[in-house]
């Protein structure tokens, strides 16, 4: 049964949106990150800018630093998001000399900023601001002592900036989604028209098209194609082994059926009675025969084409011997000498189905029977080797070639003898039955002294 488990277009959709995803998830951090940076770079330099335009400013009277705030200092603060700016400028003794943060800085501050400049995000008045912090020397009159220059402002510039850097960034990301999803839906299809086309190829095909397939494929799919070439030509063998064995079949039972027919008209013409009662025997000895290869070609399709039934736990010598008995009361069997080697202690289990077990040994005896002469000797016998069983039946009669042993399980074979009334049917029967056992078929001749039929059953594990 198939059973539609999504498909493969939606698959791989799910794996690249997913690998998109992920990369793209560390693009946007990225972005930010750079939109953040950027931002303080851009805000940062404007403090630094304005730090030394107050630096040129700075006078000094009577031994005090004096400045006049330049308005240029303020114009480089100055941004379109109206930010609040800070400034105090403090001399040597920390005091301050002008300013707006009215005491923020504290004496912390002032000594970091002697050993560098100082760059610090902090809160004033439950606002955060940005503040710059330098030392320099300036040359008085009088003195030379060193003066701090704070700067800072808002960070509401800076994050607007950021932020618009960010939208920027991510309005071309998800423009180059978009457009990697358009490509990405084309190369799927791309990619799995192969697929299409195999598929078209197959559906455009007749029922009894079993050639090979003639296709251009990815190495991708090369597996699948070749698989399917396999499985055409495993059709393309049972097609024509069915067509050969109906033919087969058919000119099996028209012989017969032609034979009863010519009879019952020979029968027909003649007025003596004696007559009718040899045509009633001829016809009688081939409506049997025509009976028996009827039932050994429904069992061959039966074996061949119905599921396997389930399989029990059953002892093969019992089997064997309860077959043997039956087979030695016919009347086929009254001038053969056929035999049971001596049967082991132990029983020999196997997993398998009664009826077609019996079927097969059945067969065995049949062939033997049928293929040997008066007086033969015909012995079945069971033998344990490791984790197998043995069932092998042998006789003293004719034998077959070599170059027939490998035929004769094929159906309507019939060991080149044409003497008999075998059908060539049993050991086709009997190979069905010992596959459907996962049983191995083993036969061996030597022609003038008889033929040797064994089958090896494998034994299930023993139980601990």
């Amino acid at each position: 049964m198939i059973v539609v488990d999504g498909t493969l277009k939606r698959r791989l959709g799910i794996w690249l949106l997913a690998t998109v995803g992920v990369l793209g998830a560390f693009l946007l951090i990225e972005a930010y990150t750079s939109a953040q940076l950027a931002a303080d770079r851009a805000y940062d330099g404007q403090l630094k800018a304005a730090s030394l335009t107050i630096a040129e400013a700075i006078q000094w009277q009577n031994g005090r630093a004096f400045v006049e705030m330049p308005a240029a200092a303020f114009q480089i603060l100055a941004t379109d998001q109206q930010e609040r700016v800070y400034y105090a400028i403090l001399d040597a003794s920390g005091r301050e000399v002008t300013g707006n943060l009215d005491g923020t800085v504290t004496p912390q501050w002032q000594r970091a900023v002697e050993a560098g400049t100082v760059w610090m995000t902090v809160q004033y008045q439950g606002t955060p601001i940005r503040l710059y912090g330098r030392e320099l020397t300036s040359a008085g009159w009088e003195s030379q002592d060193p003066v701090q220059i704070w700067v800072g402002h808002t960070l509401s510039g800076r994050e607007a900036l950021a932020s618009d850097l960010f939208v920027r960034a991510l309005t071309r990301f998800l423009a180059m989604v978009v457009l990697a999803g358009l490509l990405m839906l084309l190369a799927i299809r791309t990619a799995l028209s192969p697929i299409r086309r195999l598929r078209q190829l197959l559906r455009q095909r007749d029922a009894d098209d079993v050639h090979p397939l003639h296709a251009r494929v990815p190495a991708e799919l090369s597996d699948m194609a070749e698989t399917l070439n396999a499985l055409l030509a495993r059709q393309r063998e049972g097609r024509d082994a069915l067509l050969r064995f109906t033919a087969d079949a058919s000119h099996q039972l028209k012989t017969p059926l032609a034979g009863l027919q010519s009879t019952s008209e020979l029968a027909l013409q003649s007025e003596r009675p004696d007559d009718w009662r040899q045509a009633l025997e001829t016809v009688h000895d081939s409506a049997a025969r025509t009976s028996r290869l009827a039932g050994q070609l429904l069992s061959l399709a039966r074996l061949r084409h119905v599921e396997e039934g389930s399989l029990v736990a059953i002892d093969l010598s019992v089997v064997l011997r309860d077959t043997v008995m039956e087979w030695a009361e016919r009347d086929v069997a009254q001038h053969h000498d056929l035999g049971l080697a001596p049967r082991l202690d132990a029983p020999l289990r196997i997993q398998g189905e009664p009826w077609s077990l019996k079927e097969m040994i059945g067969n065995l005896i049949d062939n033997a029977l049928r293929y040997t002469p008066p007086d033969s000797v015909i012995t079945l016998s069971l033998e344990r080797q490791a984790d197998t069983v043995l069932l092998v039946i042998e006789d003293n009669g004719p034998g077959v070639s070599d170059d027939l042993l490998g035929r004769l399980h094929q159906p309507f074979e019939r060991g080149g003898r044409q003497d008999t009334q075998g059908s060539g049917l049993g050991l086709a029967i009997v190979d069905s039955i010992a596959r459907r056992h996962d049983a191995v078929l083993g036969v061996r001749s030597a022609p003038g002294h008889g033929l040797w039929v064994g089958i090896r059953f494998p034994l299930p594990p023993e139980k601990d």
